[in-house]
């Protein structure tokens, strides 16, 4: 007896996807000009419900290439979501995209595949590995060696500092899974590493990091932008509309002198400390409540051998100013001057090149900034090692330049002045927009 046939496939038009955009309790999506129905399924996303639905209404081609190692067993999963397809007369992504920008993009992902440039190097992050432990027992030796006195004291902080930072920029790899080829191993590890290194749970950094990158500095979307406009106002199109709506929660005007208080000082000794706490309690992340508590135990088991418990504490906080500090200047030299904006549904290549810089290559400033000084790069091809951005660099010029788009790299120093300068012309249109509307 003949098998029935398959029902043909449902067939839709952007104008119907548009309009399940997460407004409404409908949020479809589209793959590969498949649509898809996560009305249900965004909550139970691995990745988070707010990274999905940020493209709710829109074509996720890309972000979904760009995040997943195993597509085609993602696939899989993705069967009983599937309720029909683009209709034969429409375009493959939304009409407002550059179809030859995008098809270039499509093409040299492709390309950088075939180049085995997303293949990691395990020696290098083994390497790296090392090179952070070293420095942790360094730390230890050192006091114990010759004393705690405020020389070797506050030389072990900065040896600790160190180790928070580049074993955070460790972890963003491990999150990343550009470290192994497996994501599972990527997410093992990466417990371990943010966990045990760190004293942070992997599920509030994936919560986080990965709106980042589907919608950088997509106002309402990238959490990164979640402070804006309690404490700054960021970007000249919001800092004019904060001025003309009277809003006035801080003196942004003098946003470029406070922001040396309210950000490198504070973010992680005064606010992440205690809310990544919250963070796992909330939302009952045991396992990486636990991974966390043998941080804190090893930290102060280790360390009650050297010092007392005032000056442990003290030892402590200088760690964590010294990262925060690192962490803050290395993550947003390479976002806050660039556009902010709502967001515009883009191409992702436009849309990654317009909120992301670059800092000019070294062995230092690799290093000092885990590779991250290749923003440009590593957001548009997330998974990718960071040992190879730089193998990448060249096609990606390419592009920028035959597509008229500006592909910006800078010195590390004037990076950072350019946080402030960008903070300060923002709050002064702020203040312009306050005081004439």
């Amino acid at each position: 007896m003949a098998e029935a046939a398959s029902p043909p496939a449902r067939l839709f038009t952007w104008d119907e996807i548009k309009l399940r955009s997460g407004r409404d309790p409908e949020r479809w999506l589209v793959v590969d000009r498949k649509v898809y129905d996560i009305s249900r399924f965004h909550k139970r996303h691995p990745g988070g419900s707010r990274v999905i639905s940020h493209y709710a209404g829109q074509d996720a081609t890309d972000p979904f290439t760009a995040f997943h190692l195993d597509k085609t067993l993602v696939r899989k999963f993705m069967k009983p979501l599937l309720i029909g397809e683009l209709a034969e007369d429409q375009p493959s992504f939304e009409p407002s995209k550059n179809k030859l920008l995008v098809d270039d993009f499509r093409q040299l992902r492709v390309t950088v595949e075939k180049m085995g440039l997303m293949n990691p190097n395990r020696l290098f992050f083994f390497l790296y590995l090392i090179h952070i432990l070293l420095l942790d027992v360094a730390a230890w030796l050192n006091l114990w060696y010759f004393g705690s006195s405020w020389v070797p004291f506050l030389f072990s902080g900065l040896l600790l500092g160190t180790v928070q930072a580049q074993a955070g920029w460790l972890q963003h790899d491990l999150g990343h899974l550009s470290v192994f080829g497996k994501s599972k191993w990527n997410h093992w590890v990466h417990k371990f590493v943010i966990g045990h290194l760190k004293g942070a749970p992997a599920s509030w950094w994936n919560h986080l990091h990965f709106q980042h990158h589907a919608k950088p500095n997509c106002f309402r979307k990238d959490p990164d932008l979640n402070m804006h406009p309690l404490f700054f106002a960021l970007g000249k199109k919001l800092s004019v509309e904060l001025g003309i709506k009277k809003k006035k929660f801080m003196p942004y005007n003098h946003q470029h002198k406070y922001f040396f208080i309210l950000g490198p000082l504070a973010l992680v000794p005064f606010y992440l400390q205690w809310y990544i706490f919250y963070f796992v309690v909330q939302r009952k992340q045991w396992v990486d409540l636990a991974w966390m508590v043998t941080f804190y135990t090893r930290f102060f088991l280790t360390y009650s051998f050297l010092l007392e418990l005032k000056s442990l504490f003290a030892l402590f906080f200088v760690l964590r100013i010294i990262e925060s500090h690192w962490f803050v200047w290395v993550t947003q030299m390479n976002h806050i001057p660039m556009d902010i904006d709502y967001d515009k549904n883009v191409e992702w290549f436009s849309a990654q090149l317009q909120a992301t810089c670059n800092v000019h290559q070294s062995f230092f400033n690799d290093w000092f900034s885990g590779h991250l000084n290749f923003q440009i790069e590593h957001h548009l091809f997330p998974t990718m090692p960071r040992h190879n951005f730089w193998k990448v660099t060249p096609l990606v010029k390419s592009m920028c330049a035959k597509y008229g788009i500006e592909y910006q790299s800078k010195p590390l120093l004037t990076a950072f002045a350019d946080i402030v300068y960008s903070l300060k012309d923002s709050g002064e249109l702020w203040l312009d927009a306050y005081m004439h509307n």
